[in-house]
């Protein structure tokens, strides 16, 4: 029996097990929206604005091992769903993006509400379909979730114009899908994996650093492992905090732009470093010859070939699944009984210990105002170092970074590489839809959080309980900092002196509100607050306006050239000693 296109797709869904599509309709998905009412197979979430459905998709697949899906309409609702796609496809996240499209005469005449979705979408998918006829569609929506998922993960985008979902078809939809162009690898190469074990065991000081990929491909007990076995230092990316537990003594903080003292002097003087489902980027290692002017040697492991050697030499490059690669590098290691010497790595060890004491994470208390980086330790008191968190983008997702012990894996869900504000509160919503009993809380600010406001309406009619805390400081904050920094103080358009009552207008959309303007305050709302289990909660946390993030990494400068936080600028602080018995190696 033939069924209309929009069924087809309807019926795709069910098959790939969607349990959410978040979306908002318009005319060229009408016959979708359609086919959706008449399902139960899965649930449409109506969101405010097309951006927070991407991004509710995005944080929903993050947070689980599932795949998110979102559903926008032609022209505008197409181009407000690219942000989302861009954030996406920034931090490797696989998702599904339905958009309709007018219909298939109609396009290139400039049409009402046509954009060339496959055009626009282009640089920032990882593929992308316009699907001109209906026999066609169940094919295409199967090869787009196997694209999503596979290889280096990232967003697909379907565009289907309006006569699509018209017309009639018999559906059939594969059991399985081959594309002839498209192979990507899963195990690494033997011999190149025998490489890195011989490296570690000649190396005296070794640094493991782990990025996002270790996440996204489910490895954090084997980057665990592997890092016990060893007993060596390891070190998370912002994108890869939880892949090693934020907790255990062998981890030394994130390191990048705002990484711990020790995590970047560690990272500068090593001499072998394994690189797990990490790309090297700017923000981690700033100036790549700066970088490579101490001698070491790289083993970089990723999926994507691409990704390997982009910005720096690698010595023994592995193209493969982390988990698959690191599984097979942990029983070489195993059956050879091969291990870094221990004479030099207790003295790596000793180092890292004196680059610690100055604890460049230290802050001075007030007993007046609220610290920002005071909350976050109160936050992860309270919720046990449990919840899951979302973040927006700046200073607040910074301090989350450095004062939240993220000890799993899709714990933390926040916008790396493209820094989206905005990304927050819906992320919050899609996070909480796919771990309703979790506790989940959005890390935002007063410039971030005005950015999807609107999704505080969605949360109200889907029942989220997401727990927001704004560190509202009046400022735009991380800009106000740069400012500071390079700017003369010119504080130009980062004060914001028109800042809605946040109270009043949580509130107005059935949420419970509070403002906290004292440090004594800041652990029980917060206490108060989590207790609420079936409410959304605006905590307004009224923070110090010109608290800056430390240590800090200029543009350009090196990972041993940091701004330390002013305890440390006057200390005696401890460089790296060349002639520490490393093992003869100097």
């Amino acid at each position: 029996m033939e069924i209309s296109g929009a069924e087809i797709l309807a019926r795709c869904l069910a098959e790939e097990n969607v349990e959410f599509v978040f979306g908002y309709p318009g005319g060229a998905v009408l016959e979708i929206y359609d086919a959706i009412f008449k399902q139960n197979k899965f649930k449409h979430v109506l969101v405010r604005h097309e951006q927070a459905a991407v991004h509710a998709a995005d944080a929903y697949s993050r947070s689980s091992e599932k795949i998110g899906v979102a559903l926008v309409t032609s022209g505008p609702g197409a181009t407000n769903a690219i942000t989302g796609i861009a954030t996406a496809f920034m931090d490797s996240i696989p998702m599904v993006v339905i958009s309709g499209q007018v219909g298939t005469p109609m396009i290139g005449s400039d049409a009402f509400q046509e954009v060339d979705m496959v055009g626009c979408s282009r640089p920032v998918v990882k593929h992308n379909f316009l699907v001109k006829d209906v026999k066609d569609l169940a094919a295409t929506v199967k090869k787009a979730f196997y694209i999503a998922t596979t290889g280096r993960p990232g967003p697909v985008v379907i565009d289907i114009p309006k006569d699509v979902t018209q017309a009639k078809a018999v559906f059939e939809y594969p059991k399985s899908v081959s594309i002839r162009s498209y192979n990507p690898p899963v195990k690494g190469h033997p011999g190149q994996i025998k490489k890195a074990a011989q490296l570690l065991s000649e190396a005296k000081r070794p640094f493991i650093y782990v990025g996002g990929g270790a996440v996204l491909g489910n490895a954090a007990a084997e980057v665990t492992e592997l890092v016990r076995l060893l007993n060596v230092p390891c070190t998370n990316t912002l994108m890869g905090l939880g892949a090693f537990p934020g907790s255990d003594p062998q981890f030394v903080g994130m390191l990048g732009m705002h990484g711990t003292y020790e995590a970047n002097m560690a990272m500068q003087y090593a001499d072998t470093i394994i690189a797990i489902g990490a790309r090297f980027d700017d923000r981690v290692i700033s100036n790549p010859t700066q970088f490579l002017s101490q001698a070491k040697k790289i083993v970089q492991i990723d999926i994507d070939p691409s990704s390997i050697a982009k910005r720096v030499k690698v010595d023994v490059p592995i193209v493969g699944d982390v988990k698959d690669v690191l599984k097979d590098l942990i029983a070489i290691l195993k059956d050879s009984n091969t291990r870094p010497n221990e004479k030099a790595l207790a003295a790596w060890w000793d180092q890292i210990n004196d680059w610690r004491k100055p604890n460049s994470l230290w802050y001075p208390q007030d007993d007046e105002i609220i610290q920002p980086q005071f909350v976050m330790q109160k936050l992860f008191e309270v919720t046990g170092g449990n919840a899951i968190i979302t973040s927006d983008v700046g200073q607040h997702q910074m301090f989350t970074a450095q004062y939240y012990a993220f000890n799993r894996p899709r714990q933390w869900i926040n916008s790396g590489g493209l820094g989206t504000m905005g990304f927050g509160l819906p992320a919050a919503m899609g996070a909480q839809l796919a771990n309703p009993y979790a506790d989940v809380a959005c890390i935002t600010g007063d410039g971030s959080i005005q950015m999807n406001i609107q999704e505080l309406s969605t949360c109200k009619q889907y029942h989220t309980p997401v727990k927001i805390i704004n560190l509202n400081n009046g400022y735009l904050g991380m800009v106000r900092q740069w400012q500071e920094f390079f700017y003369g103080t010119r504080y130009s358009e980062s004060y914001v002196d028109a800042l809605p009552d946040f109270v009043k207008l949580a509130e107005a959309y059935g949420h419970v509100g509070m403002q906290i303007s004292k440090p004594a305050d800041v652990e029980p709302a917060l206490r108060e607050a989590f207790a609420l289990k079936e409410r959304l909660v605006f905590m307004d946390f009224l923070t110090n306006p010109k608290a800056n993030v430390f240590p800090m990494i200029q543009n350009g400068k090196g990972l041993n050239q940091m701004d330390l936080p002013p305890h440390m600028r006057d200390m005696q602080l401890i460089p790296f000693e060349n002639n520490r018995d490393y093992g003869n190696l100097c």
